[in-house]
């Protein structure tokens, strides 16, 4: 699966997904997109799933007729992230187009 870590997402979170192929925001160039042309120039790319952590987005963006998931993180502190990285892995392999998935931590998860 072709997975996109958007700019603001920990680089650490790349080594979750190490049965899949990870990109970069800005290993791809789009790192000075703004989101509704870093989702276009993604699902164009090939991209099936764009990890986030901007919160907005989902309000922001329509995935509707789109072919590209997204997971956001709803933190963008590695040491919380790291510390349920099944859970996003998960939610990635789980990830159907045009859905957003919202992966909460700490007392907004209970």
């Amino acid at each position: 699966m072709l997975v996109l870590l958007d700019q603001n997402v920990p680089i650490g979170v790349r080594r979750i997904f190490a049965g899949h192929d990870v990109r970069t925001a800005y290993g791809m160039g789009w790192a000075n997109l703004s989101n509704g042309e870093l989702i276009n120039a993604a699902e164009s790319g090939g991209v099936q799933v764009l990890v986030t952590c901007d919160q907005n987005i989902v309000f922001q963006q329509s995935l509707a007729q789109k072919r590209i998931a997204v997971v956001v993180l709803m933190t963008n502190r590695w040491a919380v992230i790291r510390t349920d990285s099944q859970r996003i892995e998960d939610a990635v392999t789980a990830a159907t187009p045009g859905s957003f998935t919202i992966i909460r931590y700490g007392r907004s998860n209970i």
